[in-house]
């Protein structure tokens, strides 16, 4: 389950900087992960860090 958690918020957390910056950064899901471009590691490691606190 933490598994997850993690895979989720990681995914969602990349999706939402391509999101926003969608000129530097691509991210693609399907069997594999493909990301290609600059992400602003500070925000995944919240991100990251809060799943596993049991945030959002």
């Amino acid at each position: 389950m933490l598994e997850q958690k993690l895979k989720e918020a990681i995914i969602g957390e990349l999706k939402r900087q391509a999101a926003d910056r969608p000129q530097s950064l691509r991210v693609e899901n399907s069997a594999t992960l493909v990301v290609n471009g600059k992400i602003d590691i500070d925000e995944l490691v919240m991100v990251i860090a809060g799943s596993v606190a049991g945030g959002p």
